[in-house]
């Protein structure tokens, strides 16, 4: 373990668990996992190595996603209890953030029963070493959760959003979106608002729908798409070039999530495998 070669370069067990961002109760406890005899601490021991590498390259995954991944992706049949208590012992566990109770009375926001009914867009951004900002637009499939079309350039512009657009339509609707009655819901930006953009939806017989203001659910599952986003990717790397940046964003959108990710929401399969069992007619909504 890393602990253990810091300590032998002089570290007290206080100082090589600061350096490598492990607790010290996970360290000790790790050291019980070890001394379990037998059999058990073996299968113990290895199944904690799973679970330190897939929180290694997940940091924000809590133990409900681990175990399911775990289940579903590498064929461990665990249950979420014993997930749970080696994180719970290895200090692995999310930070949870305690909200105020909010007083104004909750607005509703659409639901979708299929996919290609909902779509919701939106944008973020993020540096580049030595470039500055760079703009990422993705659209997502509110049934699916599947991201469904993306763009990501150097300048904030309205054919950026148009060519996520245009992709996700390619993509969904190879023989044509109009009459499909599609809805493509968005904040009140410049993008979106713009007569080049509304003009293409309505020439597409695509209806728009804008969140009203002070409305937090307006557009929420396209929001929190963006912060799985940044979690998984934007945050965990310092990209040096802006191919670069385009190239491990592409790779993570097409495939790590679309094709891989277990998504709660989704019974922990993912976007394609959700979309691939409703159009195979096991699924005909979401519980």
């Amino acid at each position: 373990m890393a602990v253990e070669t810091l300590k032998q370069s002089g570290y007290t067990i206080t100082d090589a668990c600061q350096t490598l961002g492990f607790s010290r109760s996970g360290y000790y406890a790790s050291q019980t996992l070890k001394q379990v005899p037998g059999e058990k601490g073996i299968k113990d021991m290895a199944l904690f190595e799973k679970i330190q590498a897939i929180k290694t390259e997940h940091p924000y995954w809590g133990y409900r996603r681990i175990r399911a991944w775990l289940l579903h992706r590498e064929k461990v049949l665990v249950n979420e209890k014993k997930v749970r208590r080696i994180m719970k012992y290895q200090g692995l566990m999310v930070q949870q953030t305690v909200h105020k109770a909010k007083r104004t009375p909750p607005k509703s926001k659409p639901k979708a029963v299929r996919p290609g009914e909902f779509w919701g867009i939106d944008m973020t951004k993020f540096i580049v070493n030595g470039l500055g900002w760079v703009y990422l637009v993705i659209a997502l499939d509110w049934y699916s959760k599947k991201v469904v079309g993306w763009d990501i350039s150097l300048r904030s512009k309205t054919t950026d959003w148009q060519r996520a657009l245009a992709m996700a339509v390619n993509r969904e609707f190879p023989d044509g979106v109009r009459g499909k009655g599609l809805r493509l819901i968005s904040d009140n930006g410049s993008q979106p608002t713009s007569v080049s953009f509304m003009g293409e939806t309505a020439h597409l017989e695509i209806e728009q729908i804008f969140t009203s203001y002070n409305n937090p659910k307006g557009n929420a599952d396209t929001e929190r798409m963006i912060r799985t986003i940044k979690e998984e990717v934007i945050w965990l790397n310092e990209f040096e070039t802006f191919e670069q940046a385009r190239e491990k964003i592409s790779d993570w959108l097409e495939t790590s999530y679309n094709k891989l990710y277990v998504h709660s929401s989704l019974g922990y399969l993912s976007p394609v495998e959700f979309e691939d069992s409703y159009n195979q007619g096991k699924i005909r909504k979401i519980a």
